[in-house]
């Protein structure tokens, strides 16, 4: 059963509308206390798109070094605005991320590239009229001198990157953008990846593909946050995951202790799996 605290296991910790006030009270200093040393992370994040109308409300997470992190929830209850908080695309109104112990609420997004941080979008994710090599050129436009030696890294990763080098992006099937897309992220040689629905809108042999190129990222040395609409095969994957609703967070735990956890699987995974939800 998930606790809420990660990595144990216990009797679910109640969502935070049904949370006692002393359960309430006690949840962000048990987080600072799980997330202490931790690679990336975000305390009581606070943020939205439209003035006084608040997306995330509250919203703790962490990410271990070696990590890979799920994030999956209904419609509408904050996922990507969360990665778009973590990576200086929306403007975090209350709460703080840090990024090795250093704080990075208010870093753009062109900065915190160079500090190692990579991210694919949803939607837009390549660019169409460039080829594969364009592509991954652009993801070193602040370094291109690095070039030849990150693209033959990236390519060890997905070798259809350097086999079809002179293909126009556009001309590619969706599977295959994806793969452009985070190869280009990983141009810049991040530590931590953000990944927003990497399996959206792809058949499931293709989404089985996509899982076991996140893995391989992982494998070679690179933390990774996903957000993900197929919630049983993301915490299939995943290390530890977060469910959140309504912009906080309703359960947390180990990939595992989630998928076997009844309630979230009766909240959650009964309508979300394979869903194909945006938000």
């Amino acid at each position: 059963m998930s606790t809420g605290v990660e990595g144990n296991t216990g009797n679910a910790e109640p969502p935070a509308g049904q949370a006692s006030p002393a359960e309430l009270a006690a949840r962000p200093a048990r987080h600072r206390e799980l997330a202490e040393g931790a690679l990336l992370r975000g305390d009581g994040l606070v943020a939205g798109y439209v003035p006084g109308v608040d997306i995330l409300t509250g919203c703790n997470f962490f990410l271990r070094e070696g990590e890979i992190v799920g994030i999956i929830g209904p419609n509408g209850a904050g996922k990507s605005t969360l990665l778009k908080a973590m990576f200086g695309l929306l403007p975090v109104r209350g709460g703080t991320v840090a990024l090795r112990d250093s704080d990075i609420t208010a870093a753009k997004a062109h900065v915190l590239v160079t500090k190692g941080v990579g991210y694919v979008p949803q939607r837009n994710n390549v660019f169409p009229s460039l080829s594969i090599e364009e592509n991954m050129q652009m993801g070193v436009y602040l370094r291109p001198k690095t070039f030849a030696t990150r693209f033959e890294v990236v390519c060890s990763l997905f070798p259809l990157l350097g086999q079809r080098r002179k293909t126009k992006t556009g001309s590619l099937s969706g599977g295959e953008r994806q793969m452009v897309a985070m190869g280009r992220a990983l141009m810049m040689e991040p530590s931590v990846l953000l990944l927003d629905e990497p399996s959206a809108g792809l058949s499931p042999m293709l989404q089985d593909e996509v899982f076991v190129r996140i893995k391989k990222i992982n494998a070679a040395g690179v933390s990774v946050i996903m957000v993900e609409q197929n919630a049983r095969r993301c915490l299939q994957v995943c290390d530890r995951g977060y469910v959140l609703d309504q912009g906080r967070n309703a359960y947390t735990d180990t990939g595992s202790a989630l998928l076997s956890d009844p309630k979230v699987v009766d909240l959650y995974l009964g309508t979300l799996a394979g869903s194909g939800e945006t938000h």
